[in-house]
């Protein structure tokens, strides 16, 4: 494991999901973790459990990643209270799978990339134009496997996620000189509250449970967050989760016809 002590970790989307256990994590090795959200309420829960680990190791800024204004203004307050940022993991994102593309509520779909997408990527530019001038840092951005493998009923969420892997892969080479590193985090299915929104009635998650390899596909965040921080520092390109889901991307693209065939079974059980 590796020793976080002092170093400072800011997470968007720190209030549940990924963001909330990579916190706690950081926050067991020693970090400094700045835990931004909208909802304050749950961000001092996380802050309350962070403290418990580590006293006053953790920091809430609220925070609606849509919002440019406020990114920039806690942006500021973060780089005025604390001088640095080590380590940036965006978190923050939503999907849905209720409808397919054609009848989907498009504000919605505008939505998931204000956030997913567009949220992650003005974060990104004003912090990166901080860790240019310490010169170094280290940015991950939660993507997903869907978008590596997208299945029908999730058109506009695997969207976003391909976007986020395309931003951050050109990402990378452009701060590579400034000794910044950028890692994508693609995960498959994680017991999270993401389904909450994402499959409100868990049609999808009940159905792939009956799957003979849904013990191979579902992801504890506790475990998925272990390997997120254990990444922290390390020139890593991705980390692509389950890995039966890893590989099958790459198949994916080596044989699209039989992806397709395969995506247009498990895309049904949405």
């Amino acid at each position: 494991m590796n020793n976080l002590t002092n170093d400072v970790v800011a997470i968007t989307g720190a209030s549940s999901g990924i963001g909330r256990q990579v916190a706690i994590e950081a926050a067991k090795r020693g970090a400094r973790v700045i835990l931004m959200a909208r909802s304050v309420d749950k961000l001092n829960e996380v802050k309350d459990f962070c403290d418990q680990i580590n006293p006053d190791s953790a920091t809430i800024y609220p925070l609606d990643v849509g919002n440019t204004d406020e990114i920039d203004e806690v942006v500021g307050k973060i780089y005025d209270d604390f001088g640095r940022i080590d380590y940036l993991l965006n978190a923050a994102g939503f999907g849905k799978f209720d409808s397919d593309f054609v009848n989907a509520d498009f504000d919605s779909v505008q939505e998931m990339f204000i956030v997913n997408v567009l949220g992650t990527m003005y974060m990104t530019r004003v912090v990166a134009a901080r860790m240019i001038e310490q010169s170094y840092g280290h940015i991950l951005n939660i993507g997903s496997m869907a978008g590596k493998i997208p299945t029908a009923k999730s058109a506009g969420y695997s969207a976003t996620k391909a976007a986020v892997i395309a931003f951050s892969d050109s990402l990378r080479l452009e701060l590579r000189p400034f000794n910044i590193n950028v890692t994508t985090i693609n995960p498959g299915p994680v017991n999270t509250e993401f389904f909450n929104i994402a499959d409100p009635e868990g049609n999808y998650i009940n159905n792939l449970r009956k799957l003979p390899i849904s013990g191979m596909i579902f992801l504890e965040p506790e475990d998925l967050a272990t390997e997120i921080v254990d990444t922290f520092g390390q020139n890593k390109r991705e980390l692509n989760r389950p890995r039966i889901m890893a590989a099958a991307s790459v198949l994916y693209k080596v044989m699209p016809r039989v992806g397709d065939y395969l995506n247009s079974r498990i895309g049904s059980l949405k």
